[in-house]
Formats: C-alpha cells, structure tokens, sequence
C-alpha cells in the first residue's frame, strides 16, 4: 500500500494547485519505483531476435503500443536482465518509457544534422542514431546517414556518455588515438564513427564536452534538429521515502533550473537552421520549467512556432493554463504534450517548435 509521509509539503501543494485535488491524488500514488524498461538497440540486432531470447530464457516482457522498440518486464528482477549476456553486449539499453518519447517526438531522419545539446548518459543520443539508420542498411548499423552531436559540458556525466556510446555500437572504442582511423580525441572533443562506416562519409558522430552557449556558437543555423532535453527539478523522478530522490528540492532550485534552461534555449535556437525543429523537454511538474518557459521563448522569438505533437497511445495531464498570474500562451496550452505519470512511466513535459524559413 502507498504510504507518502516524505515528500515536501510545498511541492504537493504546488501540484494540487497546478492539477486539483482529484488529479493530485491519481499523480501522489506515482511517486513510487517504476517497473524497469527497456529498449532494443536495433543498431546491433533487430527486436524480435531480442524478444525470442528472453521468452526463452522465461522473461516476460510486454510490448508499448507506441514505440515497437520498448518493452516493460514483467516478471524477474533488473539484476537478472542485466545479467544478461545481451545487455552486456549492447544490445538492450534499460530507459525509462517518458525519455524514449521526445526523440521519438524530434523524428531525426537519416541524411540529418542532429544536435542532442544536453545528452548525458545518452539514453536519447543512442536512440536518435537508431533513428538515423536506413532501415535497408547492407548490416547493422551500417545504414547510418547524417550526423550527430551529443553534447555534457560535466566531465564525470560526459565519460559515462562516451562509455555508453561505445557499448552501444555508435562509436568504436580504441585505445590508442593514432590508430584511430577516422577517430580523434583533443580538447575534450571525441569525433569517432561505426566501424562498420568508419570509412563512409555519409554518417559522422561527435561527442563534445562544451558549455552549450560556446559549442553553439560554433554551428550557426547548422542543425535540421535539435534535443533540449533541459536540466531541469526533476520532480517527476521523486519516489517516496526516498530523500536522496527529493531533498534538494526547494523553490529556489526552480528558479535555478529556468535560468539555466533559458540560456540553453536560446543557444540552440542560434544553432537551428531556418525551417529546423527543437524538440524542448524536461522530466518536471513546474510550470516555471515547462508552459510558462514556452511562453517566454516563443513571445521573445517571432521566428518561432509550436507544433502540434500528434496522436501517442498515453494518457495525458492538461497543460496549466494559469500559474503565479502569469497567462500560458494559448497554443503552448493547446499543442505542449504533458504526459500523465503511472506506474509505469514518469511524468514529461515536451514541446516541439519549428524556426520559420527565410523568405
């Protein structure tokens, strides 16, 4: 039975004002461990392959409606399935459902120029270059087109991206820099491919280790697409009893995190070709963070437009239309996704815009 007697009082009554009581309470049962999920690596082996073998091995998994990659385990431990001589290997990648949705939502296409502007440990960088792969690729990852950067300006998160990476197939790990091919490693920038395409130029990766105002500064009006999976109070990823997950959490950190995201918004706009999308989320409740930075960007930023998201199978919180006296602009209200949390998946606020072509 759900006990809450530890989250902060402020925070709760924050969310019933956002939502109302009968919300909040569906929402204050959520606040709990999630069940694992995960995803398969399709760069290293296709799904049903991966599905077979855990059947066999009597893991029972259920498939999302809305990601064909996704999976949720329903029975044995996380331990087990990591364990697993296929999650050694690469080729499932334990994610939660709500962060598989805003690449999903970016939609980066093979041939592409793709920034992921915040990506550690890079649950969405490897998806995105799922994503870019030509699903009649001659082998496994070999289909790869376009180009993509991922970027953590914090050394300890940008190594486990970089670790991540190499398991999971996007880059090819080598010792020694100079036998590196088409690898280089200087100045906190890594720029490595597949081996599969080292030799190829339709396909480039790079990690970088930048703050995102400098590395965008670099690419003006480069990228057909941007992630801004911001920063953010993490409130959606608070449990229960679990201070470690919540005791940083004060108002104060709200207004941290909205300064924080807003220099990176704008950076990225910078970095976005005209007719380009960004994709803008966070894993947070606070209006602050969500509809009201959407409302700022988009009244300081006449080249900007909100898109709608499109038809996912989830259930969806309303977007908050009012909050502190602050008007929500109309259509960050109407075409903003917020995702309802359960059990099974984090609450997710997400945002798609579109920078106008130049006449």
């Amino acid at each position: 039975m759900f006990h809450d007697r530890s989250l902060p009082e402020k925070f709760l009554e924050r969310l019933t004002e956002m939502f109302g009581v009968s919300l909040f309470r569906e929402i204050e049962k959520t606040f709990v461990e999630r069940s694992t999920t995960f995803r398969v690596n399709t760069l290293k082996s296709p799904h049903h392959i991966i599905t077979t073998s855990l059947v066999e091995r009597g893991f029972k998994i259920r498939q999302v409606s809305w990601y064909k990659d996704a999976f949720i385990l329903l029975n044995k431990s996380k331990r087990e399935l990591t364990d697993l001589d296929i999650y050694n290997e690469g080729k499932i990648y334990i994610q939660s459902l709500a962060s598989m949705i805003p690449p999903l939502v970016l939609d980066p296409q093979p041939g592409e120029k793709v920034l992921d502007l915040t990506a550690a440990p890079g649950s969405k960088t490897s998806q995105i270059a799922a994503l870019m792969s030509d699903p009649d690729g001659s082998a496994l990852g070999g289909g790869l087109r376009g180009e993509l950067v991922a970027n953590d300006n914090n050394k300890i998160r940008f190594f486990k991206l970089k670790h991540n990476m190499e398991a999971l197939g996007i880059v090819c790990h080598c010792e020694d820099p100079a036998m590196a091919g088409d690898e280089a490693i200087q100045d906190g920038y890594w720029i490595a491919a597949l081996p599969s395409v080292a030799r190829n130029d339709s396909w480039r990766f790079s990690l970088r280790m930048e703050h995102g105002g400098a590395l965008c500064r670099e690419y003006p009006e480069y990228f057909d697409k941007i992630l801004l999976d911001a920063p953010c109070s993490a409130e959606a990823r608070f449990i229960a009893g679990e201070p470690k997950t919540h005791g940083y959490w004060k108002e104060q950190k709200i207004k941290e995190m909205t300064y924080k995201q807003w220099g990176l918004l704008l950076a990225a706009w910078s970095a976005l070709k005209p007719g380009g999308i960004l994709v803008y989320s966070t894993c947070t409740f606070a209006p602050e963070e969500n509809e009201l930075q959407m409302t700022k960007f988009l009244e300081r930023n006449g080249d900007g437009e909100i898109l709608d998201i499109g038809v996912l199978d989830i259930r969806r919180l309303s977007c908050v239309k009012l909050w502190k006296n602050k008007v929500v602009n109309p259509d960050v209200v109407k075409k903003a996704l917020r995702i309802m949390p359960t059990k099974e998946i984090e609450g997710f606020f997400v945002c798609k815009l579109r920078k106008s072509a130049q006449n």
